[in-house]
């Protein structure tokens, strides 16, 4: 059967993609983050899974205000990078894996969740951030990735309790696949930040650090979270963090933390990074 053994957290400021695709990493402003990622980069590729789970937020490349799922899935076998206005990244193509993900989709429909089914699209930097996060530059991604896009853009998000209930039936349906697949499931976006209006560039490292923390030591706290203590707390964009619950709710109650990592500022973000093994 398939497993999932670890579970990531990290923010996907689009700055650090460009920061990679133009060779700035060991700048001083943004060395301090990169060498802060050093580890988890030793850590995957020790780990070597089969498959990664990715959940992430569309930002108006492959959904718009037209049509906004909350919660999609990517069955395709490859997603190119999308074009975010200013051409698409430089970086590999990300190949999927559908037999997963469409076991995925019927397991997680048939448990109640209205997943929306994705058979074509672009990815971008929500995803393809937190492949350079933890993979560098590599020709070729080192695994195949299933894509899962959660809506935090346009009101109503879905709860933090949705969410790590959406996590605790991916890891059902990765338990009921037929193969034996080693998987790591990302939850990505965040932490604190704000892009527009009076509080724009709002960043409060207490709220970020007291989640990160509570991944391991109190998730129960963060699954109560309401909406408006994120946006309060941690501003407008802050509510991408519901997306790491996803993560959180697919491993087990026996974790280990293996890696944490905070750094002020990306950009004009927060940027968090943690690493949570399953014991069970």
């Amino acid at each position: 059967m398939g497993r999932i053994v670890a579970g990531v957290g990290t923010s996907h400021v689009p700055a650090i993609g460009v920061a990679v695709d133009l060779g700035k990493t060991q700048e001083p402003y943004w060395k301090p983050l990169f060498d802060g990622y050093e580890p988890a980069r030793e850590w995957l590729s020790k780990v070597e899974p089969d498959v990664v789970i990715l959940v992430y937020n569309d930002h108006g490349t492959a959904f718009s205000l037209e049509v906004i799922p909350t919660f999609a899935i990517g069955v395709a076998r490859e997603f190119p990078p999308a074009d975010e206005g200013w051409g698409p990244r430089p970086v590999p193509i990300v190949k999927g894996h559908p037999e997963l993900a469409w076991h995925m989709a019927e397991s997680l429909i048939l448990d109640e969740f209205d997943i929306t089914i994705v058979n074509e699209m672009s990815v971008d930097h929500g995803l393809t951030v937190p492949l350079s996060i933890a993979c560098g530059e590599p020709k070729e991604w080192p695994f195949p990735v299933i894509p899962l896009a959660v809506n935090v853009v346009q009101y109503p998000p879905p709860t933090g309790r949705r969410c790590f209930d959406l996590g605790r039936s991916i890891r059902k349906a990765v338990d009921a696949y037929d193969e034996d697949l080693k998987v790591v499931i990302f939850g990505t976006g965040g932490m604190s930040h704000q892009l527009h209006g009076e509080r724009a560039g709002v960043i409060n490292k207490d709220f970020d650090q007291r989640f990160l923390n509570d991944l391991t030591q109190d998730p129960q706290r963060l699954v109560e979270l309401p909406h408006i203590e994120y946006v309060r707390e941690a501003g407008a964009e802050g509510i991408e963090m519901v997306m790491w619950l996803i993560m959180r709710g697919a491993l087990g109650d026996d974790i280990t933390e293996v890696y944490q990592n905070y750094h002020v500022p990306a950009s004009n973000t927060a940027a968090g990074l943690i690493i949570l093994e399953n014991n069970s």
